[in-house]
């Protein structure tokens, strides 16, 4: 990540403070003023945020070591500040290629070696813990404990019934009241959590930097109104069973056992209206440099995916048995060549055992060095499917590695699956294996992940995650529950949703038993939508390819849409019912917008005020048909001129959706 600073330090002070000094409140306003955080200090570390002088929420802050517990009955020695102006240009440009870093910084130091530092933003306040301890610390537990002074409502994903700790962050949504969501319950919600003050500011809450420590889980507090922190122990014995998945066998008493000189993730707040949160960079401007000096190997763009596709292709030049084979990926390199997608990424089963070691033995009918040779001749690299197992167990084992194998076979990346957990060791797992791929000038999306923390940024060749309920999981994908990504999931960092089903219905039509043709819920331009609204640098292209040469306006479309932006604009949103965006990549424009199950259309109208002044575009327009209440397949095109602040009216079908690009 490239930094450049207009201006920093525009105030740095440290100042000792009596004992009745300590005792007063320390408030700290963002740089527009209208932020508030205040601090107070004297059994304990507590905290409030407030917008336009209206109290949000406050929290008691500290960290329980195994012989101390940091923040309670706190004894102040300093304070400094300092105001930063800055722009961020992440290697990777999710939502910008620059990123606007303006903050004011209180930095409170205590007695006992250690300190925490806030920020606070136009758009919102994050905060960190720092210590400076000599030596190794066990850390016991982090409170993180939220009151509100309101009944609010939380979209919230739990962790799931059975699950836990080992949480896969693909649960659907739940939207439940701050005081009903009891203390009782045996589930935990996992990060982010999207808080509605019901008074209009809305609160998104995430963490980045994370190293050497676990995620975040909360529990509600019932009639207390608020949330409460729980963190996964850390792992001391794990075992492997006999298909190479890892069960944990015993648990220390602590969360993790780290070096004492240290900074703790950042504790981050989104705070504004449903638009906001679509263009909020927090994530960027928080997270860690980037550690890799060349980045310039790194290309984010489009993979073809295989996994729902291998028996669903047909036509004239499919004359062979569909399957894991070398003439079904060489007819997939075709078509990804033909339509300059520059990855194809072979999923899970191309091996007999993936579990097995050192290199893994390829299934009889694929010849891998013949594809990865033909995909080079047609401009197409591969991504292989591997599960974490042997990467880690290579990671321990200097005898032999898996990166270094495949590195030198051609593989550009691989898709590591089924981490499935959120502890300290499997954090340190996925820093290493980014690190240890990037030597080898390897890609990687992380599936069977928890959520991004910022690691994206440090090491610009983790291109996505899962850690959201896509479409491979067919019916049990809505639009209802979907419509919350942009303004939850989407916000902290890519995902792999795998969007881009040619076979669309609307929810009433969908049919179980329809052998190898799979469909999604929701319209054909609400999938076109996707690849607009949802940020990843490797989009998975989800159909096969008979059903894009079908459709060659959608796919034509679909296949010009970059993975990077250098600009993001939001035109119109309200959580849970619709979003609509446009973002920028060079001179070209893209609009994007989806609905959920709304019993009407909706009509929203767009003012194109983002577009240069004293120009004329050409506008190509994809936009729900007038049946497509119905008939999900239903879509029109239209192209028209539009300049400057023109005004457009833009027609939503129920689960439903808008697509456009303007040049």
């Amino acid at each position: 990540m490239e930094t450049f600073k207009y201006f920093a330090f525009a105030l740095l002070f440290f100042c000792c403070l009596s004992l009745d000094a300590q005792q007063k409140n320390i408030e700290l306003l963002s740089p527009n003023g209208k932020i508030k955080v205040s601090v107070d200090l004297k059994d304990r570390i507590n905290y409030s945020v407030s917008n336009d002088g209206n109290l949000l929420f406050n929290q008691d802050l500290q960290l329980q070591l195994r012989n101390e517990t940091l923040g309670k009955k706190p004894k102040l020695s300093a304070q400094s500040r300092t105001t930063v102006n800055e722009d961020v240009k992440p290697a990777v440009p999710f939502k910008f290629s620059t990123v606007k870093n303006h903050y004011n910084a209180l930095t409170l130091r205590f007695s006992g070696n250690w300190s925490v530092e806030f920020r606070a933003f136009d758009d919102g306040v994050a905060y960190r813990i720092v210590t400076a301890k000599k030596g190794e610390i066990e850390v016991m537990h982090e409170d993180v404990n939220l009151s509100f002074p309101d009944d609010y409502l939380l979209h919230l994903q739990y962790a799931g019934k059975t699950r836990g700790f080992a949480a896969v962050y693909e649960e659907l949504y739940s939207h439940i009241s701050s005081k009903e969501w009891n203390a009782a319950d045996s589930m935990m919600a996992v990060l982010p959590l999207l808080i509605d003050t019901r008074k209009g500011d809305k609160i998104l809450f995430s963490e980045t930097d994370i190293n050497d420590y676990p995620n975040l889980f909360f529990k509600g507090k019932g009639k207390d109104n608020g949330i409460s922190s729980a963190l996964p122990p850390s792992p001391l014995k794990m075992e492997v069973d006999t298909v190479g998945n890892i069960w944990i066998t015993e648990r220390a008493d602590y969360i993790a056992k780290t070096v004492g000189n240290r900074t703790f993730p950042w504790r981050w707040f989104i705070i504004g209206n449903d638009r906001l949160l679509l263009e909020s960079p927090m994530a960027a401007r928080l997270a860690p440099p980037c550690a890799l000096q060349d980045v310039s190997w790194i290309k984010p763009g489009q993979a073809f995916w295989d996994y729902i596709n291998r028996s669903t292709d047909y036509g004239p030049l499919v004359t062979y048995r569909q399957g894991i084979n070398t003439p079904t990926f060489k007819r997939y390199i075709d078509f990804a060549g033909k339509n300059n997608i520059p990855y194809l990424l072979i999923d899970a089963a191309w091996a007999k055992d993936h579990s097995a070691a050192p290199e893994l033995e390829v299934v009889p009918d694929l010849d891998l060095p013949e594809i990865i040779r033909y995909g080079k001749s047609k401009n197409v690299a591969i991504v292989l499917w591997m599960f974490y197992h042997p990467i880690q167990r290579d990671l321990l084992d200097d005898s032999y590695n898996l990166f270094e194998y495949y590195s030198k076979m051609g593989v550009a990346g691989f898709k590591v699956d089924f981490m499935d957990r959120s502890d300290q060791w499997i954090v340190n797992f996925y820093e290493q294996a980014a690190r240890e791929a990037a030597k080898y000038r390897m890609i990687l999306e992380f599936h069977g992940s928890y959520k991004p923390t910022g690691l994206e940024y440090k090491y610009p060749n983790i291109l996505s995650y899962e850690g959201v309920r896509g479409l491979e999981y067919g019916g049990g994908t809505t639009p209802e529950n979907s419509i919350y990504l942009p303004f939850i999931r989407n916000v902290v960092g890519p995902m792999s949703f795998t969007p881009g089903s040619m076979l669309n219905t609307q929810p009433e039509h969908l049919r179980t038993g329809w052998g190898y043709n799979w469909a999604t819920i929701g319209t054909r331009v609400h999938q076109m939508a996707y690849f607009i609204m949802f940020e990843s640098g490797l989009q998975m292209i989800a159909d096969s390819p008979r059903r894009f040469e079908e459709n060659p306006d959608c796919s034509d479309f679909i296949f010009s849409v970059p993975v990077v932006w250098d600009e993001t604009r939001a035109l119109a949103a309200e959580v849970g019912q619709y979003a609509i965006v446009a973002k920028r990549r060079d001179n070209r424009w893209w609009i994007g917008g989806i609905t959920n199950n709304a019993e009407r259309r909706r009509e929203i109208d767009l003012t194109l005020d983002f577009l240069p002044e004293g120009k004329t575009f050409d506008m190509l327009v994809f936009e729900d048909g007038p049946n497509a209440n119905g008939q999900a397949m239903d879509y029109n095109i239209r192209s028209i001129k539009v300049k400057k602040d023109d005004r457009i009216n833009v027609r939503l079908a129920r689960n439903g959706g808008f697509a456009a690009r303007i040049e």
